[in-house]
């Protein structure tokens, strides 16, 4: 049986890789978005509505994670995978980087609601038909930078290591109705809008600091993700799969 998966913040970046990488392999796709709405129902149209639908949802808002869920299934019959990839409101930007010492609390907790709220909302919202049918995966993306902070994203790292920690309980207590939780930590990706403002010199410096001496793709991300979206990941959970070229080693 086909597999549907839903993607948060998938009409653009990494997100729109994502969920074409999956239509590619077979998935049926749901794409999230917040704001994009012309670009997910572009996306819509490139993957074909019998493979994908693209639903509005703040997934920091439960009423509207749920509105998303409750949609997705009733398309779909039923949703096999979800992947928290939602990113809210942040630019890989070195030069515009605070420093520690100006940072603000609020800066803090705009990751910490994007990031660990919305796998919160959207982990809790379709849990019951997960526990139901004792079958369901659930990947995050999350990031390189929480083991080798090149450039200090202070907010955004940290949110992002918090993941593994949620994934990590998540996988424990879940484990037993067939529930597998994953994260998926890139390097820096060349090229998506948010690290659109990357600096060449960063870029140059990942590369020749990496064994296989090239910058991760979004496709190399998206080929995780669908590996572990797929009955050959079965076996897999509460795992950190680093998809960096080598960068940071495990």
């Amino acid at each position: 049986m086909t597999r549907t998966v839903v993607v948060t913040g998938s009409s653009r970046g990494l997100g729109a890789t994502i969920v074409r990488t999956l239509a590619k392999q077979g998935f049926q796709v749901v794409i999230n978005y917040y704001k994009s709405e012309d670009a997910a129902k572009k996306l819509v149209s490139e993957l074909g509505e019998e493979n994908a639908i693209a639903i509005q949802a703040d997934v920091t808002n439960r009423e509207e994670v749920d509105n998303l869920i409750k949609k997705a299934t009733t398309y779909f019959g039923q949703i096999d995978v979800v992947v928290n990839n939602a990113l809210v409101d942040f630019k890989f930007d070195p030069t515009k980087q605070k420093a520690f010492i100006d940072l603000t609390w609020e800066d803090y907790q705009n990751q910490l609601d994007g990031t660990l709220k919305g796998a919160f909302n959207v982990v809790q919202s379709v849990l019951p038909q997960f526990i139901e049918r004792q079958d369901g995966s659930i990947i995050s993306i999350g990031t390189n930078l929480y083991q080798n902070p090149v450039v200090p994203y202070h907010e955004y790292t940290t949110a992002k290591a918090g993941l593994i920690g949620f994934t990590r309980n998540v996988a424990s207590e879940l484990g037993p109705y067939g529930i597998r939780a994953n994260v998926v930590s890139g390097g820096l990706l060349k090229m998506t809008d948010a690290s659109a403002v990357t600096t060449p010199e960063v870029f140059d410096l990942i590369a020749q600091s990496t064994p296989l001496r090239k910058v991760t793709t979004p496709e190399d991300v998206a080929n995780m993700v669908a590996y572990l979206s797929s009955e050959h990941a079965n076996g897999i959970t509460g795992q950190n799969f680093t998809v960096d070229g080598g960068l940071t080693m495990n």
